[in-house]
């Protein structure tokens, strides 16, 4: 049974930072590609990271580049997701989600139907 077990969200002052983790268990971790994914409240889910199994490659979304950085550990199973200079728009439930052989490409690699696995997020809140 694959789980994805998302943590580190919670309160934060804008210009604060936090770290999220995810833990994955029930995969071959090193096989899959790695995302990370937010829904805010009254919007439609949108792609925030990813990182390719394959060649290590990072994509971000326009609006947190430079500010947020993806990471992934095979040792520990688990993928980052550090989030600097955060701003109250970046309000959501971060989810992280792994899919098997995604095209590198920041249309695929950013599109949910991507992904096979999800997990239940972490709510991050910012306050201005």
């Amino acid at each position: 049974q694959v789980q994805l077990v998302a943590s580190g969200g919670g309160p934060v002052q804008a210009g604060g930072s936090l770290r999220l983790s995810c833990a994955a268990s029930g995969l071959t971790f090193s096989t899959y590609d790695m995302g990370w994914f937010r829904r805010a409240p009254g919007k439609e889910r949108e792609f925030v990271a990813a990182i390719s199994r394959t060649t290590l490659a990072r994509f971000y979304a326009d609006s947190v580049k430079g500010r947020f950085t993806i990471s992934r550990s095979v040792a520990e199973n688990t993928v980052y997701l550090q989030m600097n200079s955060l701003k109250p728009e970046d309000t959501a439930v971060y989810s992280c989600a792994a899919g098997l052989d995604i095209l590198p490409t920041p249309e695929i690699i950013g599109a949910p139907v991507s992904y096979r696995y999800w997990g239940q997020g972490t709510q991050v809140t910012v306050s201005s």
